[in-house]
């Protein structure tokens, strides 16, 4: 495809139907305005913040008070305070549905499906919040969860967030230091847990994990039945039950909603950890709540009873962002288990079946289905599929090229950038604009994002740090045990006074639309000149004897070199052709500056858990300094692999 065309239009018809426009519509009604483009009503957005907000409240029907002040104490970003005066719930908010329509569906890749309504997860979650109030568990308290993506999860969650309680959950596939490396600081007044998760085709017990995670939190823990014995994981763990014992004396009642501040904090959610023990970052239930909604209703266009699917497990805050779609009243999605068990097809069969409207993913996942040879467009009929989302790391122009030859034509592909940080996005798409090849579409609405050079200034047409100049309402309210926010401060205002720094190396683009470089604390400086990762990923990648590669810049001869790290597809040797293939690839399809010194083989790259490559714990494992946390790792044993290659000394 080419390039000065658009992969994607939106048609006139299609723009005047979005809730966006109608949302435009209103604003120019009740502010006098004459907002015509997603590019006016951006602008208009961060100019006037206080009645941007006020109209997302209102447009997307928030259950609560929103008081009289919208924003204050705004010149300083970490003293802004949005609807300061306001008392809601985020529970109430999510359970804004009833009776026997669907809310949450699920597949598991060992096959279980279920099926659960509105009134069915009204139900367990009035069961749940009677037994954490009989529990003691009171606002402000914590729940922690290691728990597969399941409906169980979500009233959990749910019935947490009811009484003001403080959600924070991973996935089962975590570590047991990896777990209390988390759950350890924020001291959980109750562990929930499973007793057993399908993944790669295989059945993985957790009893062991379950009873020493456990037994170092001290806390009453609830094991959660779903491909184990939960009675045996019971049995096991001092003072444990099932679920079906807590929620036994409890019969069906209507839920209770305590509405607190607007800033009352709804999740804990952690740093990935590679570099030290994870961030404690905590968010807000007014926040997040808003912030999801506009994204969603906005941004996604997504309304009640559409099917809404992500593909994330519980220590990615995208599953955060998935349940938020109840508040839309979109029904849920759920998958738990590998997208590739027993093919690559899995997912696509689910879309089909369901008849998904929205498809969440990483940009890894569509990758790999392009690698693997599938069509979904020729073998699957996805007809109501209209957005298709793409986060975790930059998409490559070949994916962006992709998903409209192999998985559907008339598809609008939002790829999209924010993270744990913000709970949400700071760009994304939109449904007013075309799609252009490997560009975001914009940024997000409310949001004052910028690209700014070192010196601080802005900068078009030009690589530079992504920024955010004004303050948002899903900022963090804190980290944990941070009691002076010099951790906070450090994390995000070390780098610019008052201007809230991202740390991804960003560019605009001349349609206004951004392109993500990758990290900039992985940003590489072979002669002082900054280089992106992603724009060597996005040239190796697509080469058919490369499965996966992770780049870094190794301090050499008073300079930096770039190296190159590549796991190829099984059968293919890294021979000097090969060699010489990539480098000339990486010449001529980004610069000379991007061409690695050195290319080097490997047998795995190691991961988060969320599937993140993490090229700064293999930069400091190269260098000789310890990784403080390799638990954070989905595979800390390709970790060692780098601390052994002998053609790094030379």
């Amino acid at each position: 495809m080419r390039d000065d065309k658009p992969l994607w239009i939106p048609s006139r018809a299609s723009v005047e139907a979005s809730p966006i426009f109608a949302f435009m519509q209103k604003c120019n009604r009740d502010f006098d305005l004459a907002l015509s483009t997603y590019g006016e009503l951006h602008a208009w957005s961060v100019a006037d913040r206080a009645k941007f907000w006020t109209a997302v409240w209102e447009f997307c029907g928030v259950k609560g008070e929103c008081g009289e002040r919208v924003l204050v104490d705004d010149e300083i970003m970490l003293d802004a305070r949005f609807f300061p005066d306001a008392t809601l719930n985020f529970a109430e908010n999510l359970l804004s549905g009833e009776g026997a329509g669907e809310a949450i569906i699920f597949r598991g890749e060992d096959k279980a499906e279920d099926r659960w309504s509105w009134d069915r997860l009204r139900e367990q979650v009035s069961k749940l919040q009677q037994a954490m109030r009989a529990e003691g568990i009171a606002s402000g308290d914590r729940v922690a969860a290691m728990m597969p993506n399941v409906p169980e999860t979500v009233a959990f969650m749910l019935a947490a967030a009811s009484i003001g309680a403080i959600w924070s959950s991973c996935s089962p596939d975590f570590g047991e230091q990896g777990v209390l490396d988390r759950f350890g600081q924020i001291e959980p007044k109750l562990f929930v847990t499973c007793d057993a998760y399908w993944y790669g085709g295989k059945l993985q017990p957790i009893k062991e994990k379950v009873v020493a995670v456990a037994a170092k939190l001290g806390v009453p823990t609830v094991i959660v039945h779903y491909a184990g014995d939960a009675d045996d994981v019971a049995r096991a763990v001092s003072g444990a039950r099932t679920l079906e014992t807590f929620i036994a004396a409890h019969p069906v009642r209507p839920v209770e909603f305590q509405r607190l501040p607007f800033s009352h904090p709804l999740y804990i959610l952690f740093s990935s950890g590679t570099t030290g023990v994870p961030k404690c970052i905590v968010h807000s239930a007014g926040g997040t709540l808003l912030q999801h909604l506009k994204e969603h209703r906005l941004h996604c266009g997504l309304g009640a009873g559409e099917k809404l699917f992500y593909f994330t497990t519980c220590g990615w805050m995208m599953w955060n962002w998935l349940v938020s779609g109840l508040a839309v009243g979109a029904t849920l999605c759920l998958f738990d288990g590998s997208p590739f068990a027993p093919d690559g097809n899995v997912l696509f069969d689910y879309a089909q079946a369901e008849k998904f409207a929205v498809f969440g993913t990483s940009a890894k996942y569509i990758d790999a289905v392009r690698k693997s040879g599938l069509m979904p467009r020729t073998s699957h009929y996805l007809a109501s599929l209209r957005l298709m989302t793409s986060t975790g790391s930059p998409l490559s122009p070949e994916g962006f090229t992709f998903v409209y030859e192999g998985i559907k034509e008339d598809i609008q592909l939002a790829s999209i950038s924010g993270g744990t940080d913000i709970v949400s996005c700071f760009v994304l798409g939109n449904p007013m604009q075309p799609v252009w090849r490997g560009e975001i579409q914009g940024p997000g609405l409310g949001l004052a994002v910028d690209v700014w050079d070192d010196d601080g200034h802005p900068v078009r047409g030009e690589k530079g740090e992504l920024v955010c100049t004004k303050a948002f309402p899903s900022m963090p309210v804190m980290f944990w045990n941070d009691s002076d926010g010099a951790k906070y401060r450090a994390a995000y205002f070390g780098r610019f006074d008052n201007i809230w720094c991202h740390g991804d190396f960003a560019e605009w683009t001349e349609h206004d639309g951004i392109i993500i470089h990758g990290r900039s604390d992985a940003t590489l400086n072979p002669g002082g000149v900054r280089i992106g990762t992603a724009e060597i990923y996005n040239q190796v990648e697509q080469m058919p004897e490369v499965a996966e590669a992770l780049c870094i810049g190794q301090d050499w001869d008073d300079d930096v070199r770039v190296v190159l790290f590549v796991r190829l597809v099984p059968g293919v040797a890294l021979t000097d052709e090969l060699v010489k293939s990539i480098k000339a690839r990486v010449r001529s399809g980004a610069s000379p500056r991007h061409v690695p010194a050195k290319v080097i083989a490997v047998a795995d790259i190691p991961r988060t858990k969320s599937g993140k490559i993490v090229e700064l714990a293999v930069r400091e494992i190269v260098h000789g300094r310890p990784v403080k946390n390799k638990e954070a790792l989905a595979n800390p044993e390709a970790l060692d692999l780098f601390s052994r290659i002998e053609e790094l000394r030379v």
